[in-house]
């Protein structure tokens, strides 16, 4: 009879559901994620370390670049548990996921737990019965090659960021970082984000005509050429400058021009001058890896790249889909065979190829070995057959990858595209028409598109049946002008292509990458758009500037070739670490290693970082040129200060909205910025009881007013405007109501107390003792009398009640949650709006609109939540732990003063029966 096996994987959903599938001799058990990693900064290292000259970077650069690895604290339960039950088995599986990372969490289990029983790695790309039971007979042991490059890697992220990230602080602003891949990323926005500040936009006008064939049939086509001479389209315009790049051989046309020219053609014959079709066959897209995914989700579901792969994994997870981190386009063999027996049952034979379609994938450092993401098992199930099991989120995704999986293994889309000239005097129109003749793949997926059906049907632009020579009716011409315009921003999906186009990064880095940049500032949402703040300017000035090679593409993406060829075991780790920190001389005689790391690195971190706080100067890396304002002397920059980011044009100064995007702030928009400022600085008013000016003034968290001026000694008194306050309609009155705040009503008849009116950081509201109430939208602290007052405290209060008191009204109930049975409300708490299905409560994300919410996304959030609170059921927030105490300290005394009643009547009794008997008796 088999000994009973530990199986370790990394979290507690993929352990539930691999456990369905074992039997009673496998105890399934989540290492939940990472168990080790370097130390955050010296106060986490060992004590025998923290002394060394390397310390602070938690890796020993002086003898072979050996990582200090910690436990985290909230790691250590889960360890101790781990080797509990090591104890109680006879051997030990490790079943972390199969890439760099999944490898590296073996090693450290491995490391840390020091099993005494026989260990394999099981390693599986999909978590099915079969796939899980085949992997139990295909066990293997760890990939020491695997393991060094991701120690290589996350060695090579910590140089790198620890090196260079105290140099921002020092010459740009403090808690800024730098990163391999991170900064290059930046990089790419802000240069995209230069393009559009030079980008000089010009205007080109056309006709567009309706014409007609005799039987009535209409179609549109547009003027291309007048007399031998192109009309220019939005292509032929320099974005530098907006003028056209060979003037000679187009025409422009002015509003006049374009009037009269319509004038003479309404006169002419119209024909149809030449006709060419020809036929056109468009192939099915390949399976999707971890960047195309999150590319079509972003495009097609509106989902990001972290909720992508948040979805994703949590299908994966649950046995739906197979590894979600790949950049491979190979199916299997039982793949390709479940895809071909949907497309001949749900399609029919006609659009089944004759042999098995296989795709080569194109990005650069591809793991092969790796599948695509597909539906998981040897038959895949119907999306409508999981409407009950998927959230609304899960089923989109899981859908989009069915379809993509499935079209994958169909026939070719064929039709025939039409060019149709049409002549008036010596002007000529041009319009194409497209009819699909078998839609092929495009039965099951449009590319971009949600339903495949209804969009073939728009992909089409058929044309009436013409001929050449054939005469058409000349409906109507109508001038159009157009405008061009500047480079688009990047999308989320339009970065990750980008990244993976040029080797930058990994599938399992891209979602992460853009969480940095944006949790960090140097980006943020413009709808759908990256738009580069202007501390990413000064950033990427200093560092390409003074870092030219580590944000240069190429170099890495050289990097992540070398991090592959160390996972081969083709290239030694510790010499490319040598090459990446001290330069070529660590290499010396070591031949064709140190002819190629040389050209790699020539020279080394250390060497570069060296003596550069006194080489970079803070306020050439800080500002950025808006421009010279036509007839003054002083040019106007942006400079990046300790607050934030703000215009400068020799003394005068003034912030930047924090939403104004760099390519809007041109010499116009800064001067009026001035202008606005300045006229804060004429005061409203002076204040009749001080003599002191009175100011409307904007600062760092917006519009304030203020009494008096900053002098030595002297502090002004500020007031904040309340919510809703348009700034524009301040006058003196309102701003001296404002300064008389906290203003007192009068005394409460009830306690004696004196009732006050206030604006708070919540917003205004009333106090009596230690009673507060919020005031209700509609009245204002202004003027609040004390009878209103006085209503509003004899009122509930709202948010936490006591008692009997009623609990605050829910913005908006979203439905009944299945989990609970109770109504999901959305409420408004003391720290902003939270979801709540009366067991559990999560905040709404920032990101996410009260408006915005839906049912199947708060019940997303909400079971995350649980989840998280599942897993450390005893972890508590300092408040949590204090309401604790104090509830157990309240039900102590409670309990004391009942069992002290209940001492006293039994007491009581005693003494009456005592007196009864003592009666009776005489």
């Amino acid at each position: 009879m088999p000994g009973k096996s530990l199986v370790i994987v990394e979290s507690p959903a993929k352990a539930r559901t691999i456990e369905k599938y074992l039997g009673s001799n496998y105890a399934v058990e989540a290492s939940i994620g990472h168990v080790r990693d370097l130390p955050k900064g010296t106060k986490d290292l060992p004590e025998q370390y923290k002394k060394e000259s390397w310390a602070r970077l938690g890796v020993n650069v002086e003898k072979d670049f050996e990582p200090i690895y910690v436990v985290p604290g909230d790691k250590t339960k889960q360890i101790k548990k781990l080797k509990t039950l090591l104890k109680d088995v006879d051997s030990l599986y490790l079943a972390t996921d199969e890439d760099r990372e999944g490898e590296a969490i073996s090693w450290h289990l491995f490391e840390i737990l020091k099993p005494k029983v026989p260990v394999r790695r099981l390693v599986f790309h999909e978590i099915t019965k079969q796939a899980i039971l085949k992997a139990l007979q295909q066990t293997r042991d760890i990939d020491i090659d695997l393991v060094h490059a991701q120690e290589t890697r996350r060695i090579i992220d910590r140089l790198f960021g620890y090196e260079i990230s105290p140099l921002l602080w020092y010459k740009v602003r403090s808690n800024l970082s730098a990163g391999r891949v991170q900064s290059v990323a930046v990089r790419l926005i802000v240069e995209r984000e230069r393009e559009r500040i030079l980008f000089k936009s010009a205007i080109y006008r056309d006709i567009l005509g309706t014409f007609a064939t005799f039987p009535g049939q209409k179609f549109q086509a547009e003027l291309i050429s007048v007399a031998n001479k192109q009309i220019p389209s939005r292509k032929d315009f320099d974005p530098a400058t907006g003028k056209l790049q060979k003037p000679e051989k187009f025409l422009i046309l002015g509003s006049e021009e374009v009037k009269d020219l319509i004038d003479r053609l309404a006169k002419g014959v119209v024909r149809v001058e030449s006709i060419e079709e020809k036929a056109y066959t468009t192939r099915p897209y390949a399976p999707f890896t971890t960047s195309t995914l999150q590319q079509e989700a972003n495009r097609k579901l509106g989902f990001t790249a972290r909720k992508t792969m948040s979805v994703a994994q949590s299908l994966y997870e649950n046995g739906y889909i197979t590894y979600m981190r790949t950049d491979s386009t190979n199916l299997s063999e039982e793949a390709i065979h479940a895809a071909r027996q949907l497309v001949a049952t749900q399609y029919g034979p006609d659009y089944l190829p004759s042999e098995p379609r296989t795709y080569q994938t194109k990005v650069k450092n591809a793991q092969e070995a790796h599948e695509a993401i597909r539906p998981s098992g040897n038959v895949f199930e119907l999306p409508e057959s999981l409407h009950g099991q998927l959230s609304h989120d899960e089923f989109r995704l899981y859908d989009l990858i069915w379809k993509r999986t499935v079209a994958s293994q169909m026939n070719d889309s064929r039709g025939r595209r039409k060019s149709v000239m049409i002549a008036i005097d010596d002007a000529r129109f041009h319009t194409t028409g497209k009819t699909i003749d078998f839609p092929g793949y495009l039965r099951a997926y449009v590319e971009g598109m949600d339903d495949p059906g209804a969009e073939i049907a728009d992909q089409e632009l058929i044309l009436p049946d013409l001929k050449e020579g054939e005469e058409l009716v000349c409906n109507a011409l109508e001038a159009q002008e157009h405008t061009t315009m500047p480079p688009s921003r990047y999308s989320e999906a339009a970065l990750t292509r980008t990244l993976e186009e040029k080797g930058i990064g990994r599938p399992s880095t891209y979602a992460s990458i853009i969480d940095t940049i944006l949790n960090r500032n140097y980006v943020f949402k413009k709808g759908n758009s990256l738009v580069p703040t202007w501390t990413a300017f000064a950033v990427c000035q200093l560092l390409e500037t003074h870092f030219p090679d580590l944000v240069d593409y190429q170099f890495t993406a050289d990097m992540e070739n070398q991090l592959d060829a160390i996972s081969r075991g083709e290239l030694t780790y510790l010499d490319y670490l040598e090459a990446f920190y001290y330069g070529p001389e660590k290499l010396k005689g070591k031949g064709e290693v140190e002819k190629n790391l040389s050209q790699e690195f020539p020279t080394g971190l250390k060497t570069l970082t060296e003596n550069k706080v006194s080489e970079i100067d803070a306020r050439n890396v800080s500002q950025i040129l808006i421009g010279q304002p036509e007839g003054q002397e002083e040019p106007i920059y942006v400079r990046v200060g300790r607050y934030g980011p703000f215009l400068q044009q020799g003394e005068r100064q003034v912030s930047i909205p924090d939403d104004l995007p760099p390519d809007e702030l041109n010499i116009s928009k800064a001067l009026d910025l001035f202008a606005s400022s300045e006229k804060t600085e004429s005061p409203l008013g002076v204040c009749p009881e001080t003599g002191k000016p009175v100011y409307l003034k904007n600062g760092r968290f917006g519009p304030y007013i203020q009494r008096g001026d900053a002098k030595e000694g002297e502090k002004p008194q500020n007031a904040s405007l309340l919510k809703n306050m348009n700034p524009e309609d301040v006058d003196l009155e309102t701003a001296l109501a404002l300064l008389r705040l906290p203003r007192t009503l009068g005394v409460n008849p009830a306690n004696n107390e004196e009732i006050i009116a206030n604006n708070g950081r919540f917003g205004p509201f009333i106090k009596c003792g230690e009673e507060t109430r919020s005031l209700p939208p509609d009245i204002s602290p202004l003027n609040i009398e004390l009878e209103k007052a006085l209503e509003l405290l004899a009122q509930p209060k709202g948010g936490k009640t006591r008692g009997t008191a009623k609990k605050s009204e829910p913005l908006r109930v979203l439905g009944d949650s299945p989990i609970t049975g109770k109504p999901i409300q959305l409420m408004v708490g003391r720290f902003g709006p939270y979801i709540t299905d009366g067991a559990t409560n999560v905040s709404l994300p920032k990101d996410i609109s009260q408006e915005e919410i839906t049912p199947e996304k708060a019940l997303e959030l909400l079971r995350i939540k649980a989840e998280k609170e599942a897993l450390n059921p005893t972890k508590r927030t300092f408040r949590g732990r204090k309401s604790v105490k104090k509830a157990v300290k309240k039900t102590t005394k409670k309990a004391a003063k009942k069992t002290e009643k209940k001492t006293v009547k039994k007491a009581a009794k005693k003494t009456v029966k005592k007196s009864a008997k003592k009666e009776s008796a005489e």
